[in-house]
């Protein structure tokens, strides 16, 4: 009877032992723990024009101020009234940024009611005279400089490759130059010659 007794305490045991190991060894059965990346906010776009060597679109960082927008379209002008604008304000989307020239700065073009969104381009009128263009074939560095999206070495680019390839026969060619594409082109084309 002993034996049968002891037969029975150890087949409880085994069977206690494996239920523990059962539990022990089952797999998880919840879903893994996923980290995500932290949200980002989606930039916002501002239209800066005016007294800027880059007037355009420039898209900022959410909770940018009116300083970052300028630096975005290369600081201001000579002419430029830095102090008729707050440059720590926020810019918001969609905002347009007027930089305004000092009294007496603006280009002839402009007109002092203009209330629609033209551009005010200083020098915007030809100092090689013709029309109020400027001329790609004949142009300084300075000159050139006074044209939207063309800063000292675009300007440079150009005049190297008048010096290498002779004048522009057209005002297209100018996309011929590095840094010089087809969005840089439609900004300038209605204020640039080939003479």
């Amino acid at each position: 009877m002993k034996n049968a007794l002891y037969a029975l305490v150890g087949v409880m045991s085994g069977f206690a032992l494996a239920g523990i190991l059962v539990l022990l060894l089952r797999l998880p059965t919840g879903k893994p723990i996923a980290l995500l990346p932290a949200p980002t906010k989606a930039p916002i776009t501002v239209h800066v024009v005016g007294a800027v060597p880059r007037p355009g679109l420039y898209r900022l960082a959410e909770g940018a101020r009116v300083q970052d927008a300028i630096d975005a379209a290369g600081g201001f002008l000579v002419s430029a009234d830095e102090n008729a604008i707050n440059l720590a304000a926020l810019v918001e989307d969609g905002q347009q940024l007027k930089v305004p020239y000092r009294v007496g700065q603006e280009a002839a073009s402009a007109s002092a009611n203009d209330e629609d969104n033209s551009l005010n381009l200083p020098g915007s009128e030809n100092p090689n005279g013709g029309g109020g263009l400027i001329d790609i074939n004949s142009a300084t560095s300075e000159e050139l400089q006074k044209l939207p999206g063309i800063g000292p070495t675009i300007a440079q680019r150009i005049i190297d490759y008048r010096a290498e390839n002779g004048p522009f026969d057209t005002i297209e060619e100018i996309m011929d130059v590095s840094g010089i594409g087809p969005a840089t082109f439609a900004q300038i084309e209605d204020l640039i010659t080939a003479q």
